[in-house]
This record gives C-alpha cells, structure tokens and sequence, in this order.
C-alpha cells in the first residue's frame, strides 16, 4: 500500500513539474504542422531567440517575484526607462556602448532599491508600487527622451542582441562551435540530474526509476542538439542566448541551492511560519525587487539594442508576457512554488504561439485570445492541482483503534484491582 501511494504521489509530482514540457513539445509538433515545418526552419529559430530574449530575461525575475508571493506591474516602463538613459548617453552623448549598459544596469538597480523598500520596509502592497511605478517610470522615460525616439546605436551596441558567436571551429555547411557549446550544457545538465537524483535518494524521496531517468535524459539532450543544429545552419550561436543561458544557470542555482532562493520560497509558501522561522522577510522582499530592476535593466538593454533605438513607447506590455510566462510554467498564483526552468518554458510556449500565429496569417485579435485562454488554463491547473492535494488524504495516517472502555472506578474500600 505504501509502494502504491509513492507511485500516485511520484505521478502527481512528475504531472506537475513535467505537464509544461508534455505540452510545450505538443504545441512544437502542431505549430510545426501546421505551418508545415518553417517554424523549425533554422532561420526562423534563431528569429524566435532574438525576438523574445528580451522576455525570457523579464521572466527570470518574475518568477522570483512571484515565488516571493509579489507581482511587478512596472518591468515594461522599467525597460523603456533604461534603455532610453542607455540611449540618450551612446547614440546623444556619442559614450561608449558599454557606459550605456553600465548606466542602465545602475538606473535599474535603483529602481529596484526604490520599489523594495516601500513594498518591504513600508509595507505598501507589491501591487500598488509597482501599478505606481509602472505610471512614474513612464513618464521618467518621456522626460529623458524629451518625447521622441533616439537611433540609431554604432555597431558595437547592435552586437549586443544581433550578434553571433561562430566559425571558431569551422565546419561545412554548419558551425561546429555551436554544436560543441551545446554538447558541454547537455552534459553539465545531465550531471546536475544524476547528482540531485543521488541526492533525493539518499534522504528516501519517490524518484522516478533509472531506465525512465535514462532515457529523459537522451531525449532532452537529443532536443537540445537538434535546436543547436539548426542555430548552427544559420548564422551560428547567438550572443544573446550565450547572456540568458548564463542568466538562466545563475538564477536555478540562487533559487535552489542558496539561502537567499529558500527563504524566497518560505516566504512565499508561509509568511508567518517564515518570521517565526527567524527569516529576515523585509531584507529578502527588498532584494527581490533589487534583483527585478537588475534584471529588467539587462532586459532594457537587450531591447533597444535589438530595436536599434530607445523609444517612449518601448517595453509596452511587456510585464504581462512576463507574468503570463512564469504561471503558464507551473508558478502558483498564491506564491512558494515555481522554477526558473519552468518559466523559461511558459514563455517559450508563448513564443512558439505567438511566432507560429503569425506565420500562418492569423489576425492580431485572434492571437491575443487565444494567449488570454492558455494563460486562463494554465492557472486552472494549478488551482485544480492545489485543490485535489487538499483533498487528498494523507499517506501518514493511522487507522484509529477502538479505544477499549476505561476500567470502572473501584469501590469505597475496596482495594485498587481488585476483580468484582
């Protein structure tokens, strides 16, 4: 009975983690049907990295927020508002294109420091300083750019998000440094796999069986060698996947093998229990929205090298592609649960949606439905899944004896045990 349980419960974990991979790969193969192979053309491949960096970037520190039991309404001005200081220094004031990045990664994290300590210290709602700071951070952008676009950036600043890493070590026809970069992720993956499998092991937590570890791991690595096959065919390693790759490497080992990333979590998962745990809550949440403006400072300057230019209207609705990424990737919409892994898949998802639309002619509206539908569903799921565990009993339990009848109270001078 026990074995059985381990096994619904192993299902019940793996459905979860595992659902937003079965139907990322789903909406892969229709799309792919559907616009009968050019979405995985390698040209097109590489379009998709290039034009939705910018949002993976954004997810990154979402889903920390999130996980933090937050949500940051303002990330779009906040790229707008970087890259326009990035903006006005290198292509106004003729600064270097890495004065520009320093510049905007400074405003950033400035801004985060500015939102942490009302949402931390004062204890003003995340929501309301960050709808607040969606409105003055704006307006802060219309100020730098006295209402008017800036472009276009020199070259070096353009390499930033339009630039490849390739021909290092030849190859006919595709880049075979691409394929070795890949090569060395696979196998780093599938050693940090194999290590926290060892490690759930050794304290008797369910894993899945080594034939199913085994070949999860074939099929993952042979993925991600198909995806650097056909960079490869096109113009090479992208300098942008190179800067969310390192990102993406961070921010799972901040999130999981740092005190920082567990006291995230507990704060999300249970605030109170988190204070009496002697978890330092308002130093955590003001970091969280330090990190957010770091990251959407890199997000700003990725954009505006991207879009060759820095405009008022930059980064517009940018934070609802972020938010929409880190719940379609299993985050729960009360806090404490959600991967970084998990995010950069959700916003895949709607990045294949939305690049497969519009392959295939779909009117704008349309493509907004439906990414208003997945986004709907996807958090369906998660209230569906929070209310079966509550349901569900408990495999600790004890079936209660029937408690035997207390034994009569002897009587007046009679001795104790005596048998009537």
């Amino acid at each position: 009975m026990n074995a059985l349980a381990s096994l619904q419960q192993l299902f019940t974990r793996n459905l979860r983690q595992s659902g937003i991979f079965i139907a990322f790969a789903a909406i892969v193969g229709l799309f792919a049907i559907l616009t009968d192979g050019v979405l995985l053309n390698p040209g097109n491949l590489t379009n998709i990295i290039l034009q939705y960096s910018y949002i993976l970037i954004l997810a990154i520190g979402m889903v920390i927020v999130i996980i933090g039991g937050h949500i940051d309404l303002s990330v779009g001005s906040v790229v707008a508002l970087t890259g326009a200081v990035s903006g006005v220094l290198v292509i106004r004031g003729g600064q270097p294109w890495w004065v520009g990045v320093l510049a905007a990664v400074a405003v950033g994290l400035a801004v985060g420091a500015w939102q942490g300590f009302w949402v931390a210290y004062v204890g003003i709602p995340a929501f309301i300083v960050t709808l607040a700071g969606m409105l003055l951070f704006r307006g802060m952008t219309l100020q730098v750019l006295d209402n008017i676009s800036l472009s276009p950036f020199p070259d070096s600043y353009k390499t930033i998000a339009g630039g490849f890493l390739n021909g290092f070590l030849g190859g006919q026809g595709y880049d075979v440094f691409t394929l070795v970069v890949a090569a060395i992720g696979v196998g780093g993956y599938a050693f940090s796999a194999y290590r926290s499998r060892r490690a759930r092991i050794a304290y008797q937590q369910a894993v899945e069986s080594l034939p199913l570890f085994v070949l999860k791991l074939v099929l993952i690595g042979a993925l991600v060698m198909a995806f650097a096959y056909q960079l490869s065919r096109s113009r090479g390693l992208p300098i942008v996947l190179v800067i969310l790759g390192a990102l993406i490497l961070i921010y799972t080992v901040v999130t999981t093998r740092t005190v920082f990333g567990r006291h995230v979590y507990a704060i999300g998962g249970n605030l109170n229990a988190a204070q009496l745990s002697g978890v330092k809550v308002k130093r955590v949440n003001f970091w969280i929205f330090v990190n957010m403006g770091f990251l959407a400072s890199i997000a700003g300057v990725v954009y505006s090298s991207r879009s060759n230019g820095a405009q008022p209207a930059a980064g517009n609705m940018f934070e609802l592609d972020a938010i929409a990424a880190g719940f379609i990737g299993g985050a729960a919409v009360t806090g404490g649960v959600g991967t970084v892994v998990g995010a950069m898949v959700g916003g895949l998802v709607m990045a294949v949606m939305s690049n497969g639309m519009q392959l295939m002619g779909v009117d704008q509206s349309i493509q907004q439905m439906i990414k208003g539908l997945v986004l709907l569903l996807a958090v369906a799921f998660d209230v569906y899944n929070k209310r079966r565990a509550s349901t569900a009993p408990d495999d600790r339990t004890i079936k209660a004896k029937t408690p035997k009848a207390p034994k009569a109270a002897p009587a007046d001078g009679e001795p104790v045990g005596a048998t009537r």
